[in-house]
């Protein structure tokens, strides 16, 4: 999978934009993803996907990084992945990029706005 471009409030993956906030599965895009608290990070934004387990978990916080993620739920992200990435939307994006062709299990929660 790849991410073709981002701007603010979009991103296109694989030929499809997508106008939502999105989780990126090795398996394909959930474009439903909502958080509880908007533009802060919970531990209950990320059950689902750390239930998964995934080697790499990257997390972007928007355009201009307005997404929030408290210490104590990056130290949960870092517990049960091998590697955790905080970036602002746009340079998660590229590293995802790098990093999804790999063989580790990568998975990329994007917030696209703010």
């Amino acid at each position: 999978m790849t991410i073709e471009h981002y701007s603010f409030g979009r991103i296109v993956i694989n030929g499809t934009a997508h106008t939502s906030d999105v989780i990126l599965w090795p398996e394909g895009v959930d474009d439903t993803w909502w958080r509880a608290e908007g533009h802060v990070l919970s531990a209950e934004d990320l059950e689902r996907i750390l239930s998964k387990k995934p080697d790499v978990l990257i997390i972007g916080t928007g355009a201009q990084g307005s997404m929030r993620v408290p210490p104590e739920v990056l130290h949960q992200m870092q517990e049960q992945c091998e590697r955790v990435h905080v970036e602002q939307t746009e340079s998660a994006c590229a590293l995802y990029n790098d990093l999804c062709e790999g063989p580790t299990r990568v998975v990329a929660a994007l917030h696209l706005t703010c």
